[in-house]
């Protein structure tokens, strides 16, 4: 049996991680209390195993904060009793969901008149704490919009073959800022830039030139060697500790030419039946 716990800040996606879930056969349920996880696994999953073989579970801060603290011993009565259970945590940057609040007009779900919302957020951020020590992945969707985030979702948790690790590569700029979400990042910033060739300043990784142009580059192909030979000899210590998920993040200056030739490169190279490869491109979309 498969149990996925979502859990996040608020606007930071959980609906939408629920809602494809759903689409991708999980039964799911949002907002259960943390007191009600023992009874609902004992009284419901592991009486109708056909129905529930693939549930999963929205948590989040509307909870008591005494249950969320609580939570670590409920993850252990969980897996004790045999069900393979997975802590899908989201985030996103202050100023983005503070940006999301504005525009939706949604309440937050600690707001009062004594309590604002930056407040708020940061309360929950601590409240939450106890779920997200225990995230087997962490999911920013700081610059993720709705179909990228369903994609992501999808390609990640929703379709994976459980007993093979999922492997992400994604592309990013450094002056956008570090993925919150990366277990690895990797620095392309010293590689010869094809920004500062005019013929090719206004086209991506993706385009032919640029590959041609990365590919003369011996220092190009040297740090993609050095970065597929660490991986080779730590992904399978990553699937032997019973890890999941790895997301490998390669950065250069804007993430539109070296990353994103890195990343494509990286992905065509480990996409072998053994493991779900996705590769995203941060400030491509």
């Amino acid at each position: 049996m498969k149990l996925l716990i979502v859990s996040g800040l608020s606007g930071s996606g959980k609906s939408i991680a629920l809602d494809t879930l759903e689409d991708c056969g999980y039964y799911c349920i949002d907002n259960l209390p943390v007191t009600l996880l023992e009874d609902f696994i004992s009284h419901v999953m592991l009486v109708d195993i056909k129905t529930y073989a693939k549930t999963a579970i929205g948590i989040d801060a509307r909870n008591q904060s005494e249950s969320l603290a609580a939570f670590s011993e409920s993850l252990l009565l969980i897996r004790s009793k045999g069900i393979d259970c997975e802590i899908i945590f989201m985030q996103a940057e202050e100023a983005t969901l503070l940006k999301r609040y504005s525009e939706t007009r949604r309440r937050h779900p600690l707001t009062d008149l004594n309590i604002p919302l930056k407040e708020a957020l940061k309360l929950e951020k601590e409240m939450l704490t106890p779920i997200a020590k225990h995230a087997s992945v962490v999911i920013d969707t700081s610059r993720t919009h709705y179909h990228q985030l369903r994609d992501l979702i999808r390609d990640q948790i929703g379709e994976r073959d459980i007993t093979h690790i999922s492997l992400q590569f994604q592309s990013f700029g450094f002056k956008h800022g570090v993925p919150l979400d990366a277990d690895f990042v990797f620095d392309a910033r010293s590689l010869p830039n094809p920004y500062w060739v005019p013929d090719l300043r206004g086209l991506t990784g993706k385009d032919q030139p640029v590959v041609d142009f990365l590919k003369e580059q011996s220092l190009v192909g040297e740090l993609l060697k050095d970065v597929i030979d660490f991986l080779q000899r730590w992904i399978p210590r990553f699937e032997a500790e019973g890890r999941s998920y790895l997301t490998v993040a390669i950065g250069c200056t804007g993430g539109q030419h070296r990353s994103v030739y890195l990343v494509d490169a990286l992905a065509r190279h480990f996409k072998t039946p053994s493991l779900n490869v996705i590769a995203r491109h941060r400030e491509l979309n």
